[in-house]
């Protein structure tokens, strides 16, 4: 029991190393990308950090499998190089007892995986959604950013500062296309104080209302411009429909499994897939770890990273096959996890035999001295 303590707790604090580092790499790349977003007046700043939180599940539901496959080779190799496993040998303790052990660690980070696949990463995908789903509802003049212009063209919108208790615009200039006598007219209106007026007794109806301004109507270079002065004059802006929640990743899992809908099944099947992937890839961690101390702790690296490559790239390209019904929906994923099964049990019979060879010519080699 205390050698699989010992065991557990290396390789599971080198998943979680691993984790860290790979998920502050992708953290990283999503606020460059959301903090462009949040200048193009795309997305509030308020919520970008709510929304990278958020995506975290679904940033560690990849990560996981490859942090524990890495953290086993390099564990174990650890143990090789320093000949701790040949002691472990040598004291008794078989290979197969060392697969139980192993198998037995992946299966507690395969659950923690299942509830990072079937609930924790579609439940927090769904709230992502909403909020997007928000965002939608919000109006050029919410996301507007004081003493910036904003747009492009003729439809150019400007704020020089909005007051922080009233939330009032100051010194608005807004310029548009208007439609008269079925001809395209540009407008610009210059305003000394705007607000955002929303009625939500009347469909949510959303007014801008501008105080003290000037409107001008026409094209440049022709005299037929059109100039108004007012004291309050009011825009209805558009209103933008809220839309369903699609995505097949947000959808809970007990609604793919009860769906017919071949992109809900290939869901269905990722999800899974990213569970099934974690023993099947310790076996082959197990196997690929055994290295000859003269060749270093990452003699066996490549050739294990490039076939974990593999495996996750087939499933990429199954899931999408699925989708696009190019893969009968019967044969799902599962054909994928066969052939890596067969692969992973392969590797560890060779393990288990060098060892068991090695074991046999001992007593020969001594009964020949003898």
């Amino acid at each position: 029991m205390k050698l699989f303590r010992y065991l557990a707790k290396e390789v599971l604090v080198s998943t979680a190393a691993v984790t860290f580092i790979l998920l502050l790499v992708i953290l990283s790349g999503r606020i460059v990308n959301y903090l462009g977003r949040v200048a193009d007046g795309k997305m509030s700043f308020d919520f970008l950090f709510i929304i990278l939180g958020l995506h975290i599940p679904s940033f560690i539901q990849m990560i996981l499998p490859l942090a524990f496959f890495l953290s086993l080779l390099l564990a174990y190799g650890r143990l090789y190089i320093e000949n701790e496993m040949s002691i472990l040998f040598a004291s008794g303790v078989s290979k197969m007892k060392l697969g139980v052990y192993t198998l037995s660690i992946a299966l507690f980070v395969t659950g923690i995986s299942a509830v990072i696949n079937f609930w924790m990463s579609p439940s927090f995908e769904y709230k992502v959604q909403e909020i997007y789903r928000q965002q939608d509802q919000l109006t050029a003049f919410d996301l507007i950013q004081p003493g910036k212009f904003e747009g492009s063209g003729q439809k150019t919108t400007y704020v020089e500062q909005i007051t922080s208790g009233e939330g009032w615009m100051e010194n608005v200039f807004l310029s548009d296309i208007s439609t008269r006598n079925n001809q395209q007219v540009p407008t610009q209106t210059i305003a000394h104080y705007a607000e955002i007026v929303r009625l939500p007794d009347h469909n949510n109806l959303q007014y801008l209302v501008l105080k003290d301004g000037t409107r001008y109507e026409g094209t440049p270079g022709q005299a037929n411009f059109r100039i108004t002065t007012f004291e309050t004059y009011a825009l209805r802006l558009e209103d933008t429909p809220p839309k369903d929640i699609t995505a097949e990743y947000a959808l809970p899992t007990t609604f793919l499994l009860q769906s017919d809908n071949p992109k809900h099944i290939a869901e269905l099947q990722w999800r899974i897939s990213l569970v099934v992937i974690v023993p099947i890839l310790g076996v082959i961690g197990l196997s690929l770890s055994q290295v000859n101390p003269r060749q270093g702790r990452f003699f066996k690296m490549l050739p294990a990273i490039v076939l974990m490559i593999t495996y996750l790239g087939m499933l990429i390209w199954g899931k999408t096959a699925l989708e696009k019904q190019e893969i009968p929906i019967q044969f799902g994923l599962w054909w994928i996890h066969a052939i890596f099964a067969v692969i992973g049990a392969y590797t560890f019979l060779m393990f288990n035999q060098a060892f068991s060879r090695r074991s046999a010519r001992l007593p020969q080699q001594g009964g020949n001295h003898g």
